[in-house]
This record gives structure tokens, sequence and C-alpha cells, in this order.
């Protein structure tokens, strides 16, 4: 039997032709001596179960990269029940589980840091959120020449008042980004001063995927419809990044 954070929680994040996305939160018993709420989400695709779903896991209890290892164990099972409905069972079967993978998980990053240092040099992807731009033309140029600068490649995104901008490349590159798009003076306050960048949010920032398609090149776009924006992160195999933080920018 399923077992809930204080309350099962299920909520329907996004319902579109290209398919349904939904956040379940459970409680895992005796893991750690304490219970374990995970977020789990769903992105199921029009042709599932034929195609398996995208899952996305996040808990306050664990760090990030055990959240990932959560989250390839998922796929591996779901890997498994392909063709057949299999939500119910992933579920149950990381409530048994759960804590043979975070010893594992445990295991891998012990041995991870006696050898190099180079998990810091991987691919990795940013997704940024502003508020404004009133200086549009200037701002838009700069992130253009910071991008080409630290060889970064993505998108930057205008949709209505939505603007986004989605990075991905060397990790040492994406940090170097933040920190100028936190400290230049990049755009203009309602004076017409030179200001910094105060509105801005991280709204993800993670690990580059095997299911993640790379960005060749960084452009500028402009989308007419909250469709069009869904598809271009579902193109670059971001159905489930574009589930879990764009939705909610749009109410």
């Amino acid at each position: 039997m399923l077992q809930p954070c204080k309350g099962f929680e299920l909520i329907l994040l996004f319902e579109k032709i290209h398919g349904i996305s939904f956040r379940i939160q459970i409680s895992v018993k005796e893991v750690l001596d304490t219970d374990v709420c995970l977020k789990l989400l769903f992105h199921l695709p029009v042709n599932y179960p034929s195609t398996l779903p995208d899952i996305s896991v996040n808990s306050d209890q664990l760090t990030r990269a055990q959240c990932m290892d959560v989250k390839e164990k998922l796929l591996e099972q779901a890997k498994k029940h392909l063709s057949e409905p299999m939500v119910h069972d992933l579920i149950l079967w990381v409530q048994q589980h759960l804590k043979e993978v975070i010893k594992q998980s445990a295991a891998v990053c012990n041995e991870k840091t006696t050898l190099s240092k180079g998990t810091e040099d991987g691919i990795w992807m940013l997704l940024l959120h502003l508020d404004h731009m009133r200086a549009k033309a200037k701002y838009v140029k700069t992130v253009e020449k910071w991008a080409s600068n630290l060889r970064l490649t993505g998108r930057l995104m205008f949709m209505g008042k939505i603007i986004l901008i989605l990075l991905q490349g060397d990790r040492s590159s994406i940090k170097e980004y933040l920190i100028l798009q936190k400290t230049s003076k990049i755009d203009v306050d309602s004076s017409g001063k030179k200001c910094k960048e105060k509105m801005m949010r991280i709204l993800c920032e993670t690990e580059v995927q095997s299911q993640h398609k790379r960005f060749q090149t960084f452009e500028v776009k402009e989308y007419s419809a909250p469709e069009e924006l869904q598809k271009e992160f579902e193109t670059a195999g971001l159905t489930t990044i574009f589930s879990e933080f764009v939705p909610p920018l749009l109410k």
C-alpha cells in the first residue's frame, strides 16, 4: 500500500496533446532511521505505455546525486514494464528499495572522490527566469556575447511576458555565466541608469542526461503561444523540465 507524506498528494501539472504530467508525493519509511519524503514527477507521452515516461525525483532529505540515482533505477525498472501501465509498480518499487539505492549511491560517491575531479567539468544545464528587460536590445546582445565567450549553447526565449534563458556547457562556464549575470550592470532601472540584474531566478541547474539533446548553437527565439515554447523543450528532450518549471509561470 502506498504511504503518503502526511496526506497523499497527486497534482496534475500539465495536460496537452503531447501527454500528461503529474506529481506524486510519497513517504518511504525506515530509511536512514527517518521518513524520506519523495516528490516524483511523471510525464506520460501520448503513446505511453509503449514509450517510457519521463521521471524527475526530488527530496529535501536526499542529495541531488541520490535523487539522480533513484531516477536512474526507476527508469531501469520502467524498461521492464514497457507496454504495460507502470506508475503504480514504480512507486511500490521505490518504497521497497530506496534504502539499498541510497547505500549504493553513497558507495559510488566515495569511489568518485578518490578518482579525478572531472565531474566539475561535465556538461551541465541551467534554466533561468528573468522578470523583465528594460533595455532589451543591449541586454540580448550582452547575453549572446557572454554565451559565445564561454562556449555555451542554448536559447534566450521570449513568450509574452515570460523570459527564459536555457544554457548548456561546461559546469565551470555555467558558474562563470551566473557570476556575470548577477554582478554586471546589464540592464537599466526606471530612470534609465545602468543596473544589475536583481529579479533573476534559477529554476533548474542540473547535469545533462542521456535523454537530453545538446544544443549546437545559442539562439534568441520568440514564441507566440505556450504550445510553441513547450515544443522547443520537448524537441530537446526536456519535457520533464518544462512540465515542472514553466507552467507555474504561465498562470
